[in-house]
């Protein structure tokens, strides 16, 4: 999987990269991350790649010169993606995270500022997705959590591939909110892991996960049960 995140704030993206799981990801040849800043294709003197909107109003907006030719000049594989981050845009869960998993590329276009001109809409026609009802001063973090939430999905990422399966939102629990997980020790200030986990009694403990993971969907997110 191949990603390419266009944004004016690079070391946002390499620095999170450079870390943990996706560090290893990128180690071992299952994800490439690669940047590309629009400053870098401005025609402007001073490298500028906003301006003031027309019609008056606060801030500053993403032109599109710059948008364009940075989006251009990736080469694109045969089967990719290309999404803005914006919070009128879809909003992204587990369903599509596992749906763009199966893309060879994924290019990410982060906003700032006040905005994007809207012919960067017209022109390039990505595909908007938000994570959440909410708004954030850039998409670089909606962008990390794009790349963090669908490697998630990609073979041998997180070294045991069941692991993703069982997470909550995930087909493995058919959507549900994930069951809760104990460890050692068996007793902690008066709590007591639940018997059942101990017996060694695999069928049994399938059936209290299922139950608890019902239970917790219930409470927590009712919505889900539709």
């Amino acid at each position: 999987m191949k990603y390419d995140v266009i944004t004016l704030f690079p070391e946002i993206i390499e620095s999170y990269c450079s870390s943990s799981i996706t560090k290893r990801g990128i180690e071992q040849g299952i994800i490439e991350v690669e940047t590309h800043n629009p400053r870098e294709y401005s025609k402007d003197k001073h490298k500028r790649v906003d301006d003031t909107p027309y019609g008056g109003g606060d801030g500053m907006v993403l032109a599109c010169q710059p948008i364009f030719d940075c989006y251009n000049a990736i080469e694109k594989k045969e089967d990719f993606e290309f999404i803005m981050l914006t919070p009128q845009g879809e909003k992204f869960n587990q369903k599509t995270a596992v749906e763009l998993s199966k893309k060879e590329q994924i290019i990410l276009l982060c906003g700032h500022y006040e905005g994007f001109d809207e012919r960067i809409r017209i022109g390039l026609k990505p595909r908007e997705i938000s994570i959440g009802d909410f708004v954030l001063t850039g998409g670089e973090l909606g962008a990390l959590i794009l790349i963090d939430s669908i490697s998630r999905n990609l073979e041998n990422y997180l070294g045991k591939d069941k692991c993703a399966h069982e997470d909550s939102f995930s087909l493995g629990l058919d959507g549900l909110l994930e069951y809760p997980h104990y460890t050692k020790p068996r007793e902690y200030m008066g709590l007591k892991v639940p018997e059942v986990l101990l017996n060694g009694n695999h069928k049994e403990i399938e059936e209290f996960r299922k139950k608890e993971s019902l239970e917790r969907t219930k409470k927590r997110r009712p919505d889900l049960l539709n």
